[in-house]
């Protein structure tokens, strides 16, 4: 049976509250389950009041492969806990302050954050592990090194050519300092022996908004805000920083194809709530987020981002998670990167 597409999410802030929908039985025995006082414990944490609305915060500005993925998810959420999710976006630093508001927010389950990785924290940063758990990885993707099409290279051997012969006057954007994308970038610095300068933005939208307009020579960015304009003919992709090449985009290699052996890196968007949250709470969410990025619905959305479901259980998280990050911390630390 052929799935409808999924609506475009909307370009405000916050998702709009849809119908609410009927709990289903064992959503609701388990809400109301949530509701019930812990014994063990004894200065228990809130739980969530039956119907309450979920708050899903995005840490960049709308219009980036994590915000859109978030929406998409989030309404799948919904139909599954019952109740309304509402997507807010709170950009800046990195995705700082989106994190800093999750961990400030009572460990109750209603408060969620979308989380992109691999990614490196500043000294004042909260981090997944110690203020925040993880509760899913929605998915696993490609980014692609792109630039404006008029007078662009032929090829990224090219591209590396030129950035060669003028060292430190190529630039290129990410959605901001320590991201997945700024290291990407940073490896292909380490790989290709260029010298490009790090401009970070708050989001993948802006970027490619100046990308396209000439502002900046090249961005490295997920692949969902720079399909439509490498469709139409306005960027050009250089290579994907996947092993592998990725359907949206079947004419592009991959970075060790276009001449950069050894080259790979792929992002990954998490999801995470307030530490303290109840353990039942936790694997709830787990199940309801694994449930929602595997629905039939969801995979154009994925599949247009270069992305595939990557359903974890909770001790699987933690694992995955410490082992990328360790990788990427070194490559900060031979890049001498500073984090604010």
């Amino acid at each position: 049976m052929t799935c409808a597409p999924l609506p475009a999410p909307q370009a405000s802030g916050r998702l709009p509250t849809t119908r609410r929908h009927a709990l289903r039985p064992l959503a609701a025995a388990a809400l109301l389950a949530l509701a019930l006082p812990t014994a063990r414990a004894a200065d228990p944490p809130a739980h969530a009041p039956q119907g309450k609305p979920i708050t899903w915060i995005v840490g960049f500005a709308p219009g980036g492969s994590l915000d859109v993925l978030t929406r998409h998810v989030a309404r799948q959420l919904e139909a599954r806990a019952g109740v309304s999710v509402v997507v807010e976006n709170r950009p800046g630093a990195s995705g700082a302050i989106s994190l800093q508001a999750a961990a400030k927010a009572p460990a109750d389950g209603l408060t969620l954050v979308s989380v992109p990785g691999p990614q490196l924290s500043g000294p004042r940063q909260p981090e997944v592990g110690r203020e925040l758990t993880a509760v899913a990885v929605m998915a696993r993707g490609a980014m692609v090194l792109v630039g404006p099409a008029p007078g662009a290279a032929g090829s990224l051997g090219e591209l590396v050519a030129a950035m060669k012969a003028k060292p430190g006057q190529w630039s290129y954007a990410s959605s901001g300092t320590g991201t997945s994308q700024h290291l990407a970038g940073e490896l292909l610095n380490a790989l290709a022996a260029t010298s490009m300068v790090h401009v970070p933005y708050k989001g993948g939208g802006q970027a490619v908004t100046d990308v396209v307009g000439g502002q900046i020579p090249l961005a490295m960015l997920g692949v969902t805000p720079v399909l439509p304009h490498i469709q139409s003919g306005r960027l050009k992709a250089y290579a994907v920083t996947s092993a592998t090449r990725i359907d949206s985009l079947p004419n592009v290699p991959t970075m060790r194809e276009a001449g950069v052996p050894g080259y790979e890196a792929t992002q990954w968007y998490a999801v995470a709530v307030p530490s303290g949250t109840p353990p039942e709470r936790l694997a709830q969410l787990n199940q309801w987020i694994n449930q929602a990025i595997q629905s039939p619905e969801l995979r154009p959305t994925l599949q247009a981002a270069g992305a595939v479901a990557t359903p974890m259980s909770l001790p699987e998280i933690q694992r995955f998670m410490s082992q990328d990050n360790a990788k990427w911390k070194k490559l900060a630390a031979d890049r001498r990167l500073a984090l604010d």
